[in-house]
């Protein structure tokens, strides 16, 4: 059993803005949650902070909460709250 997986995870808004690509492949640890693959991308762009609270995730089209363990393969999406009209 491997101790890595790799995910893809989808950036949309400020996220993608911060990493200048609409998506990220990462490997990983198993056993990490979705809070800690955003916390990885809040440590690498420390600007994007702010938006840990109010960020929210999802995993194969799905919402979920934050305590989610994601698995080899998955496609995770960060929503950050948007503004316009």
């Amino acid at each position: 059993m491997s101790d890595s997986i790799t995910v893809t995870v989808k950036l949309f808004a400020a996220y993608q803005d911060a990493y200048g690509s609409p998506e990220l492949a990462l490997e990983l640890p198993a056993g990490i949650t979705v809070a800690q693959v955003c916390d990885r991308l809040l440590h690498d762009r420390p600007q994007l902070a702010p938006l840990r609270e109010v960020t929210q995730f999802g995993v194969n089209l799905e919402f979920v909460s934050p305590d989610t363990i994601v698995q080899n393969g998955d496609e995770i999406v960060l929503i950050p709250p948007v503004s316009g009209g």
